[in-house]
């Protein structure tokens, strides 16, 4: 399987889009200038700002705005004031509350890579993101926060994208708010490229793409679904290994909705195996006994390369695939092989 390692691909030119990235300094309190593009002309206020600024939730720039920390053209604005191109906007950081009240932990991280701008960890499965309802501390936040202080100036300590309690894999983390900006527009962009490892329910068609929107489950609101008003999300799926009842399947994400592989390979009749949120009895007493047994959802980010926010070099990394999953596949293709 994959063994965890970096590789550079190739150096891109530096970036000159002139884009309104903020300059990399402490996210504590400062003012950010920022003049509004004539492409953002028409966006609500809120809209134009999670552009500007991809760093800071919109939920937390809303707040910044009805607390008149932002200022168009000298005056205060609602989020939903529209913008139309040209005017001069001054906002009023001030640092990430749930960071600043994260204490440091001492927790072991698999750092891949590191340097000035960026790191690439290995997250174990059970490890959280961030800290949340039951969830308050013992998180991979804590742990950045206790391996590199200066991480706490930074929204959400640098954290970019997230992988669920027990998904196993890369995360990529920003150590510079310049860094950070880079890394939520690829993000933005879905110039990032996130290959997963999933052991599915049955066997789907040798490959395909799966492309329906995810929202919220109109009953059971902790769960996500294929609903018609959510937000747009797609999927690439190939099958590499296929036996009696199951399948180990490559997932690529174009875009990065919540629990997006796990809802979209259910969608199409094949639940990723172990996953007690998705789980359907439809599937599973087809499963064998090994893949029954199996106690949490079998996904892994095996795969992730990013452009570096600084030199642009492009950068490529693999981990190995986590003992538990690699263990399950060996009994699976002993006890349950292709017919």
């Amino acid at each position: 399987m994959y063994h965890r390692r970096m590789i550079v691909l190739a150096r891109n030119t530096p970036n000159d889009s002139g884009n309104n990235a903020p300059e990399s300094v402490p996210a504590e309190n400062r003012e950010v200038s920022l003049r509004v593009p004539a492409e953002l002309a028409g966006l609500r206020l809120d809209q134009a700002l999670a552009r500007l600024l991809p760093e800071y939730s919109r939920s937390r720039l809303q707040d910044w705005v009805r607390r008149a920390r932002v200022r168009v053209d000298g005056a205060t604005a609602a989020p939903k004031d529209k913008v139309w191109g040209g005017e001069s906007i001054e906002v009023q950081t001030e640092p990430d509350p749930q960071t600043t009240a994260s204490v440091a932990q001492p927790i072991p991280l698999a750092i891949v890579y590191e340097d000035g701008e960026l790191l690439v960890v290995d997250k174990p499965v059970g490890l959280v993101v961030h800290p949340g309802s039951g969830n308050g501390d013992g998180t991979l936040l804590n742990a950045l926060l206790h391996h590199a202080q200066s991480l706490s100036t930074l929204p959400r300590a640098g954290i970019v994208h997230r992988l669920d309690k027990d998904t196993s894999g890369l995360l990529v983390v920003a150590k510079t708010l310049e860094a950070q900006t880079d890394l939520v527009r690829q993000l933005q962009a879905r110039t990032v490229r996130r290959e997963y490892l999933a052991l599915v329910a049955g066997v789907p068609t040798t490959q395909g793409v799966v492309e329906a929107p995810i929202g919220r489950h109109p009953i059971a609101r902790t769960k996500m679904a294929v609903v018609s008003k959510g937000k747009a999300a797609r999927t690439y799926y190939r099958v590499l290994r296929a036996g009696a009842g199951w399948s180990l399947v490559e997932c690529r994400l174009e875009t990065g909705r919540t629990h997006q592989i796990r809802v979209h390979m259910h969608s199409i009749g094949h639940p990723l195996i172990g996953d007690a949120v998705y789980r359907d009895a439809r599937f599973e007493r087809k499963l064998p006994p090994a893949a029954r047994r199996f106690e949490r959802q079998a996904l892994h980010a095996a795969r992730l390369q990013v452009v570096h926010p600084v030199t642009r070099a492009q950068l490529a990394f693999e981990a190995a695939v986590p003992a538990d999953m690699t263990a399950l596949i060996r009994t699976l293709e002993q006890d349950a092989p292709a017919r």
